[in-house]
């Protein structure tokens, strides 16, 4: 397996997509301005993808992203409100997604210098069907024919190379007649466990677990609100005098 790296030269894009007067940006120059642009820095469409807006988890991630989102033409799906060229546009999460994978798509095409019609999707375990005939959806819009979505625990073990070779812990587990393995997968949003089933090349997964709240975004989120009580009790004098 080879990762290609982007434009920017690295091996990871982030899901962050930006708007400014002039441009839309992508990854990680998305990424480096959002601080002076946050209500035109999209990230976490993974969160809102495929769910409603009137979901309790859509709702209380509302609250603390910085950029608006609202109800779309049905009532019902979510869509991302941003000020693009001198005006607001709406995008869905899906459109949003598929912005990440067409950068996607146009890296690969750089570096195999041919057009690339074709993609298998990763999505966490825990994805339901809504959710990934939504990923589906944005694949379609990025010009892509999703082949497979793939659940990023097994995407893990695929890349790892699990299926082609055994560890010693495995040999030991197969010979008990005993051979699981476990694929522990802490991102930036979110955090998957499975346990898979690896026989002859073939995946069988026996059980899957997960929290689209229990990632690096969420323990930055963590520190900070622990900062700020920390910081509000040893200066609760000093913050009650700025508000007045």
């Amino acid at each position: 397996m080879q990762v290609f790296a982007n434009s920017e030269g690295a091996r990871t894009t982030p899901s962050v997509v930006a708007f400014t007067e002039s441009e839309r940006l992508i990854g990680q120059p998305a990424q480096a301005q959002a601080a002076g642009n946050a209500a035109n820095t999209i990230f976490d469409a993974k969160r809102l993808i495929g769910r409603s807006i009137k979901d309790t988890i859509v709702s209380n991630d509302c609250k603390s992203l910085p950029f608006k989102v609202a109800a779309g033409p049905d009532g019902d799906s979510p869509v991302v409100c941003v000020q693009f060229r001198g005006e607001e546009r709406t995008f869905a999460p899906e459109e949003i997604s598929a912005m990440v994978l067409l950068k996607m798509k146009q890296t690969a095409e750089q570096q195999l210098q041919k057009n690339v019609k074709r993609a298998v999707i990763t999505v966490p375990a825990y994805f339901n069907d809504a959710q990934r005939n939504a990923t589906k959806n944005a694949g379609a819009i990025a010009g892509l024919q999703v082949l497979r979505i793939v659940n990023e625990p097994t995407a893990a073990a695929l890349a790892y190379g699990l299926h082609s070779k055994r560890t010693k812990a495995q040999e030991a587990s197969a010979e008990s007649g005993d051979g699981y393995t476990l694929i522990f997968d802490l991102g930036g949003g979110t955090f998957d466990v499975s346990i898979l089933a690896i026989a002859d090349g073939i995946f069988e997964v026996k059980a899957t677990g997960g929290d689209t709240h229990l990632g690096g975004e969420d323990f930055d989120s963590a520190i900070q609100e622990w900062v700020i009580a920390e910081f509000k009790k040893k200066h609760a004098k000093v913050c009650l005098g700025f508000r007045l």
